[in-house]
């Protein structure tokens, strides 16, 4: 059988079984819970590999939570893992929060419904058998950098290392035997359908703690050391460091206060900062986060206070692959998406954990419309269901067999041209190197 009739046969099996896709993507979406949390959404992907698609091979609590299965484990050639994120996103706002203010405004239960369609349409239309490599399914948590306190905690008591789902799988070996990973976003598009060859920029996370000193702020301020005013100066002198970043470099910084005090009448001692340090590549992020620490500091030091930068290992900037991003185009076309249907490349000043794995091994990370409305906020909502599940499926399912099919033969030149931008112990070092306490 020709590679084109395998890929009619998975098109085939995923319309037939597209109430069951679309059916997961709406559990998911109606039961959504932050990062490192996804428990029921774990038991919920676990629940369809082994009642859908009678996969025996599933691993639990791949990174505290999340789950991985995997097929033709007995084939020789490279492996292929394809992703989905389980976590939701904070947007009390939105009309379909729940009662903690957790919704998927964010897309991921797409992103799992849409990896469980590539499962479906290579499993039951029997396709998997005909290609020539491994294939594996994982639900990763954490993908939104959120609750920062909640995962220390679990860093504290050695349940994670990391505070983004990718990383922490990176350190546990979970992609050591992945050759390429493929993966997808949901995406407002406009009068557009997909689009491929997005580049984003890394981060770094910041707790920092600036500390006073108490005293009464109507009798007696002037004995006191005002932790608030450290951090609002802190914030100006990062605004005055504006004009030193590169425009190419889209460095952004945006803090919140998640503590401004105690009570009213006492000079605030103890003040608490979440923040994220973001640009485009490697090096222009350490520049810019050296920058920021020394306007933090400077604040401190304004009014006398001391403070504690607490440096989080964020994520890396998506890397574009093109010889991965051809095959999926083609794919694209064959599902019936016009080449003006497509948008080339997307500059994107947010973060993907899956920039840290694209650093390591060859991927794929196209947008995919069938939403309206910005990612995070109380005007997203998904329009056209079946686009937005099946399509991405189908064009990743398709992306699969053209990697597999024939000895591999297109994956195999992919690998043999490809070389990592580092090595997974180089990964690790950087992530050594950006986890660490700054005290001024």
């Amino acid at each position: 059988m020709d590679k084109n009739q395998l890929k009619e046969r998975v098109i085939r099996a995923i319309e037939e079984n597209k109430e069951a896709i679309i059916n997961i993507g709406r559990k998911i979406y109606n039961n959504p819970e932050f990062g490192y949390k996804e428990f029921e959404t774990t038991k919920s992907v676990v629940e369809f590999f082994k009642n859908e698609l009678n996969i025996e091979n599933i691993e639990e609590n791949i990174a505290y939570t999340g789950c991985r299965a995997k097929i033709n484990e007995e084939k020789n050639g490279p492996k292929v893992a394809i992703l989905g994120e389980l976590d939701g996103i904070s947007c009390a706002e939105h009309c379909d929060a729940n009662s903690i203010g957790a919704s998927h405004t964010c897309g991921h239960n797409i992103q799992i419904a849409g990896m469980l369609g590539v499962a479906v349409g290579l499993i039951k239309s029997g396709v998997f058998k005909e290609l020539d490599g491994k294939i594996d399914f994982i639900a990763t948590p954490a993908e939104e950098f959120i609750e920062l306190a909640y995962r220390s905690k679990l860093k504290e008591e050695g349940k994670i290392k990391y505070f983004g789902g990718k990383q922490e799988l990176i350190r546990k070996g979970a992609f050591d035997d992945v050759d390429m990973s493929l993966m997808f976003h949901a995406l407002d598009t406009g009068d557009k359908k997909v689009l491929v060859g997005p580049v984003s920029n890394g981060f770094i996370g910041k707790e920092v703690k600036f500390i006073g000193k108490e005293a009464h702020a109507g009798s007696a301020p002037y004995e006191g050391i005002n932790a608030l005013n450290a951090a609002m100066l802190a914030i100006n002198n990062v605004h005055a460091q504006r004009e030193t970043f590169k425009e190419a470099d889209r460095v952004r910084f945006h803090p919140i206060i998640t503590k401004g005090g105690d009570i009213v009448n006492v000079v605030p001692a103890d003040v608490r900062m979440e923040a994220y340090v973001r640009a485009r590549t490697i090096e222009s992020l350490i520049d810019a986060n050296k920058k920021v620490n020394r306007a933090l500091m400077a604040g401190a030091m304004a009014v006398g206070a001391e403070i504690e930068i607490k440096e989080i290992p964020g994520y890396l900037p998506i890397l574009k692959h093109d010889s991965m991003e051809k095959v999926l185009r083609e794919n694209i076309n064959f599902i019936g998406i016009k080449d003006d249907e497509i948008i080339e490349g997307g500059d994107f000043t947010g973060s993907f954990d899956f920039g840290d794995v694209s650093h390591i091994i060859p991927t794929l990370h196209p947008m995919f419309g069938g939403i309206t409305g910005a990612l995070h906020t109380r005007n997203y909502s998904i329009t056209d269901e079946e686009f937005a599940y099946l399509a991405p499926a189908k064009s990743l399912a398709l992306t699969v067999i053209d990697l597999l099919f024939d000895n591999a033969k297109i994956g195999k030149e992919i690998l043999d041209n490809f070389k990592p931008t580092m090595t997974k112990e180089e990964y690790l070092e950087f992530l050594q190197s950006n986890d660490k306490t700054i005290k001024g």
